[in-house]
C-alpha cells in the first residue's frame, strides 16, 4: 500500500519537463528573390505606392518560414491599416519638406517640436500594430504598455534635447569673450571676427557628443526593455535581464572594432598611395592621364573602403546585440531563449553579403538577406517548460475573452518598420 502510494505521488513531484525546440528558417534566397524582384519593380512603377503592400509580402513571407517549435508563425495584419500608416507618414513628410524649401521657419520647428513629442506614440504605436499581428498557433503577442510608460521610457529624447540647448547657450556664453580676444589681437576694434574655437568650446561639443551616445544607448535600452517586459503571451508577460551597462559594453566594444577597421584601412590606403606615386613617376609624359585614371579609381576605392571600414562594427553590434537578447530573454517562467550565434561567422557573412551585393549591383541583396535571417533565427534554442503543446493549451485559454483581441486589433499604425 505504502509502495504503491509513494510510486503513484513520484510524478506529480518530478520537475516539470523542459523541452528543447530549435528554431529554423524553410525559406531560401531564390524563393525571397521572387518575392524582392516584384516588389521593386511594381515600387518603381508605381513610384513607391507599393510600398505599403510590398511591406507586407516580405513580412508574410518571412514570418510564414520561420518556425517555432515545429509551427509557422503567421503576419496578420490588416492592409488597410498599413496603406494608411503609410500614407499618413508621405503626408507628414512632404508638408515638412515644402515648409523647410519655402523658408517657413516657425512651420520647421513646430514640426521639428511635434516629432519629438509624438516620437514615443509613433513608436509605441508600430510597437502595437506589428506585435498584434503577430501569431503563433493561433496565440496573439499583445504590446501592453501604458502610454505613460512609453513616455517614461522615453526620456532620453527629451534629455537629448535639453543637452543641446545646453551645448547652443555654452556656445554662446564663451564666444563674446573670444571674439573680444580676436579682435584685440588683430588690432581692429571696428570690423567683427569670428570668433576663435577655443578649448573650452572643443570641450563643451565634445561633452554634448558623449552625452548624446549616452542618450541613445539609454533609449534603445528603455525601448528594448519595455518591449519585452510588457509584451503578452495570453497572460505571461516577457521576462528580461540585462541591464543598461550591459549596452554600453556592446556600443564601446563596436567603437574600438570601427577604429581598428579605419587604422587598418588608413595602412592599406598609405601603401596604395606610396605604390601609385611611384608607378606615375615611370610614366613620363603620360603622367597626366595616369593622373586622372589614379583620382577616379582613388574615389571609388575610398567609398568602398568607407563601406568596408563600417560594415564589421555593424556587423560585430548587431550580433553582439542578438546574442544579449536572446540569451536573456523570455515568457515569464514558462520558456526561455538561448544563443548560439557566433559572432566572427555572422560578422564574414555581412562582409561577402557586402562584397557580392556590389557586384552584382544589388541583385544579390535578396539572397543575402536570407542567409543574415538564417543564421541568425537558427542559432536560438526555445526552451518550454511542461512541453510546446500543453503550455500552447494553457495560453490559448488565458487569451480567451474577446476584449484584449478587440482592442489590439483597434490600435496602432504601421507608421515605422
Amino acid at each position: 500500500m505504502d509502495q504503491r502510494n509513494s510510486s503513484s505521488s513520484a510524478p506529480a513531484n518530478a520537475a516539470p519537463m523542459i523541452d528543447a525546440h530549435p528554431l529554423a528558417f524553410t525559406g531560401s534566397g531564390g524563393e525571397y528573390f521572387r518575392v524582392w524582384i516584384v516588389n521593386v519593380l511594381l515600387s518603381i512603377v508605381t513610384l513607391g505606392l507599393y510600398t505599403p503592400w510590398a511591406r507586407r509580402r516580405t513580412a508574410q513571407y518571412f514570418y510564414g518560414h520561420t518556425q517555432v517549435a515545429g509551427s509557422p508563425l503567421e503576419f496578420t495584419a490588416p492592409q488597410g491599416k498599413m496603406v494608411k500608416g503609410f500614407v499618413l507618414l508621405v503626408l507628414i513628410t512632404l508638408a515638412y519638406n515644402i515648409a523647410a524649401n519655402t523658408g517657413q521657419d516657425t512651420a520647421v520647428a513646430l514640426f521639428l517640436l511635434a516629432g519629438a513629442v509624438l516620437a514615443p506614440y509613433i513608436w509605441a504605436s508600430a510597437m502595437r500594430f506589428r506585435l498584434s499581428a503577430t501569431r503563433w498557433r493561433g496565440l496573439r503577442l499583445q504590446f501592453a504598455a501604458s502610454w505613460r510608460e512609453v513616455y517614461t521610457a522615453s526620456w532620453p529624447v527629451f534629455a537629448l534635447a535639453l543637452v543641446w540647448m545646453g551645448v547652443v547657450f555654452g556656445l554662446q556664453a564663451l564666444a563674446p569673450e573670444t571674439a573680444a580676444a580676436a579682435q584685440e589681437l588683430a588690432g581692429d576694434e571696428a570690423s567683427p571676427r569670428m570668433p576663435h574655437i577655443t578649448a573650452p568650446m572643443v570641450g563643451l561639443v565634445l561633452l554634448g557628443l558623449v552625452l548624446s551616445v549616452l542618450c541613445f544607448i539609454r533609449l534603445e535600452y528603455n525601448y528594448k526593455s519595455l518591449l519585452v517586459l510588457r509584451t503578452h503571451l495570453g497572460a505571461e508577460p516577457g521576462r528580461w535581464k540585462p541591464v543598461y551597462l550591459d549596452f554600453v559594453k556592446v556600443w564601446l566594444a563596436t567603437v574600438a572594432v570601427f577604429l581598428l577597421c579605419v587604422l587598418g584601412i588608413g595602412v592599406l590606403v598609405a601603401v596604395l598611395a606610396g605604390g601609385s606615386a611611384a608607378l606615375l613617376k615611370g610614366q613620363g609624359e603620360r603622367a597626366g592621364l595616369w593622373i586622372f585614371f589614379a583620382i577616379l579609381a582613388g574615389l571609388f576605392t575610398l567609398f568602398f573602403l568607407l563601406l568596408l571600414a563600417s560594415a564589421p562594427a555593424r556587423a560585430y553590434r548587431e550580433a553582439r546585440m542578438f546574442q544579449l537578447l536572446w540569451n536573456n530573454i523570455g515568457l515569464s517562467q514558462v520558456a526561455r531563449f538561448k544563443c548560439g550565434l557566433g559572432t566572427r561567422g555572422y560578422v564574414g557573412l555581412r562582409i561577402r553579403n557586402l562584397l557580392f551585393t556590389l557586384l552584382t549591383l544589388g541583385l544579390y541583396r535578396p539572397f543575402a538577406r536570407v542567409s543574415e535571417y538564417r543564421m541568425k533565427l537558427e542559432s536560438v534554442t526555445l526552451h518550454v517548460k511542461g512541453g510546446a503543446d500543453q503550455v500552447a493549451g494553457t495560453l490559448a485559454r488565458q487569451q480567451e475573452g474577446g476584449l484584449g483581441d478587440a482592442l489590439a486589433d483597434a490600435a496602432g499604425l504601421d507608421l515605422i518598420g
